[in-house]
């Protein structure tokens, strides 16, 4: 079965979860660039290392 993640939510919430590190760690900043320049396998990659569930981006098709 093949599963297909919403990708470009993926880089916005992954964006604000940077972004918002920022007040704290300013160096949050290269992570911030890395996000908005990554390919979607590499969106995947980060978004496990920081903890995101991927099964919240998944897009859920019905009558396949």
């Amino acid at each position: 079965m093949e599963v297909t993640i919403d990708i470009e939510r993926l880089r916005s919430d992954l964006i604000d979860y940077f972004g918002s590190a920022m007040m704290i760690f300013p160096m949050a900043v290269m992570d911030l660039t890395e996000v908005e320049k990554a390919s979607p396998e590499e969106l995947l990659i980060l978004a496990r290392r920081n903890g995101f569930d991927l099964n919240d981006y998944v897009i859920k098709t019905f009558g396949k």
